[in-house]
């Protein structure tokens, strides 16, 4: 099954959980599963509640619903930026159970380069250490898909965009995981796709920004489906959010009080 299958979230949300083992690299408790509902089987990743461990500037056991409410924005979006994704009881409570994404390996999307200033086709991020005391320039690939997350993320306020949570695919796309830690009513943005910052907005992202502001009108269909998994001053914010980039026109930029940049970045 493929993450644009229509059928990928009802089998997520109404399968049979079965554990198949943990992924260790996570920060929070997630475990590979299969799901299974009638003929159809799909491997996925489990996060129970149970497994988050504690932030001191998020609530205790409000991780999964953000990941399942990034993806009820990506899906508002038309872009289909992050793998189907549910809150649903499973073997170790309530969690979030999203569709496993087979990656492409080779996709080149982050890198470090010599010099001040990024090839063509290439956007600077900014100064890292390479090692031995030597600095290299961090830089992305000026892809369209990533533009297209850099949006998505500036919208859920997303707090640790790392170069590990993007997933290149054979067929071309890219999908974005990992996304606990958003929606909070602070500016928290925190991302490797610095590369167009202070730029204007393509004419799609203000389309597609346009739809997201009407679907989150009160009684639009995005407010209704973010209500279960975030609270009302969230979704407040994240209308907000998308008011600002309309009123600006342009990708936001980095803050001063708040690190620009995840640590690690991969």
């Amino acid at each position: 099954m493929t993450a644009t299958d229509p059928a990928a979230a009802e089998l997520l949300a109404r399968g049979e959980l079965t554990v198949r083992g943990r992924i260790r690299e996570a920060s929070n408790a997630a475990l590979y599963c299969t799901v299974t509902h009638e003929d159809r089987e799909a491997a996925c990743v489990y996060k129970p509640v149970a497994g988050e461990r504690p932030l001191w500037d998020f609530p205790d056991g409000t991780l999964a619903g953000r990941e399942a409410a990034a993806y009820e924005v990506s899906r508002a979006t038309g872009w289909d930026l992050v793998p189907p994704t549910v809150l649903r009881d499973g073997p170790y409570g309530e969690g979030m159970c999203q569709l496993w994404i087979e990656t492409e390996p080779g996709a080149e999307l982050l890198a470090l380069v010599d010099g001040d200033e990024p090839e063509p086709g290439w956007k600077a991020i900014g100064l890292a250490e390479a090692g031995e005391g030597r600095t290299a320039l961090l830089v992305h690939a000026d892809d369209d898909r990533l533009r297209r997350l850099s949006v998505l993320d500036a919208v859920i306020n997303n707090a640790d965009r790392k170069g590990g949570h993007l997933l290149p695919t054979a067929d071309g796309r890219l999908y974005g995981i990992d996304h606990g830690v958003t929606f909070n009513t602070e500016n928290k943005l925190r991302t490797l796709l610095w590369g167009w910052a202070g730029e204007p907005l393509p004419e799609e992202a203000l389309d597609v920004l346009e739809g997201l502001r009407d679907a989150l009108t009160p009684s639009g269909p995005l407010t209704t489906a973010l209500t279960p998994l975030i609270t009302p001053a969230e979704i407040d914010a994240t209308r907000a959010r998308v008011d600002a980039l309309l009123t600006s026109g342009t990708h936001p930029e980095p803050g001063t009080d708040w690190p620009a940049i995840p640590w690690p970045p991969v």
